[in-house]
């Protein structure tokens, strides 16, 4: 029915995955209005290639798929755009360069962790695009290394060599702050 563009089919469709596209977002975006406006475009994209998606895949993977490329459009478009305000600003205009956004805070963690949350997803922001997706996808969205490697089109290993990597770039991020907690 979907594939048809049928509205009460992309609506359940929308229903059931709204959550888990918006999270995955959240997750790599680190913006809740970021990770709303990639939603949107997820879903619309969704329902203007549905007639290409082959099947060939779970329709999940597709969907996850969708969402880390268009979240990391995404990044990719506001990296270029403060880019072109840094050298605006150096021209002399008066646009204000935001260079240490606020920390940002996931929904789902408790209160009592929310500062270490904070500095873990700092950390987490400064990993290499493919570390830090494979990470989101692991450790937020929960997915196995198979269901990420179907989404980033690699092999297990691959997957687990970036988690690896990432764990170690973690780890080395992390541990000026680590040390100055204990002292």
């Amino acid at each position: 029915m979907l594939k048809k563009k049928d509205r009460e089919a992309f609506k359940i469709i929308v229903e059931t995955w709204q959550d888990m596209v918006y999270n995955t977002a959240l997750g790599l975006l680190q913006n809740a209005e970021d990770a709303e406006d990639t939603a949107q475009e997820v879903f619309m994209q969704v329902y203007d290639s549905i007639t290409t998606f082959k099947e060939e895949s779970k329709f999940s993977t597709w969907l996850y798929r969708i969402t880390v490329s268009k979240s990391l459009d995404h990044i990719r478009k506001k990296k270029r755009k403060k880019r072109f305000a840094f050298v605006q600003s150096l021209y002399g205009k008066n646009d204000e360069l935001l260079n240490d956004p606020p920390d940002f805070f996931h929904p789902g963690v408790k209160m009592e962790n929310k500062e270490r949350a904070a500095v873990l997803f700092k950390s987490v922001e400064k990993l290499p695009a493919n570390q830090k997706t494979a990470f989101i996808l692991n450790k937020t969205e929960g997915l196995s290394y198979g269901e990420i490697g179907e989404i980033m089109k690699l092999s297990s290993s691959a997957v687990d060599a970036l988690l690896q990597r990432a764990k170690k770039n973690l780890q080395i991020n992390l541990k000026e702050y680590y040390e100055l907690s204990i002292k």
